[in-house]
């Protein structure tokens, strides 16, 4: 099985200091949802790993989230994609949660999920977090420089391994290969 790892905000959709709070305030980055459906073309499974702390913070309910998510998978699936599950963490950044990223817990849960090794594994984000999650998981870090990306890309911890793409359409497009 073929699978990719996405990040959400600022990968897929554009980022918001004061978080997407509700579905009118998720707008795709251009090209991001036709490259979500060229991936699921390729024959990949794409998986959604997204820390989501406004639920903890009361900023929105699991009901304003789902309706964000569904409003995500519908327009992915108007583009003829598809995003074969969200994971999400709902805690606020204070958490001991394992599920927070960087730690490693959603992605150990998607790997449990669908029996899959991610070793290697693409894993799409724009923050240092996302890159090391994916590192700890052995999974294949990749940065995008929409979203935080480009304040992420000088970062001194940047894992060494991590490849650099200006956009998930490039990103998609390197993958596919």
């Amino acid at each position: 099985m073929k699978l990719v790892i996405l990040d959400r905000d600022g990968v897929i959709n554009f980022d918001s200091d004061q978080f997407i709070k509700s579905p009118d305030e998720w707008r795709p980055i251009p090209g991001s949802l036709d490259a979500i459906a060229r991936l699921t073309q390729w024959g990949y499974r794409v998986v959604v790993a997204t820390n989501q702390s406004g639920i903890g913070r009361g900023l929105f309910d699991m009901d304003t989230l789902n309706s964000i998510h569904d409003k995500m998978s519908r327009a992915v699936s108007l583009a003829g994609g598809r995003i074969d599950a969200v994971f999400f963490c709902p805690h606020p950044a204070d958490s001991p949660c394992d599920c927070r990223k960087p730690r490693p817990g959603m992605l150990r849960e998607i790997a449990a999920r669908y029996n899959a090794e991610l070793k290697g594994v693409p894993a799409i984000g724009d923050s240092l977090r996302d890159l090391q999650a994916a590192v700890a998981v052995g999974a294949q870090p990749i940065l995008v420089l929409t979203g935080k990306g480009e304040k992420t890309r000088n970062h001194p911890d940047l894992p060494p391994e991590t490849l650099v793409f200006p956009d998930l359409a490039a990103a998609a497009a390197h993958i596919a290969a």
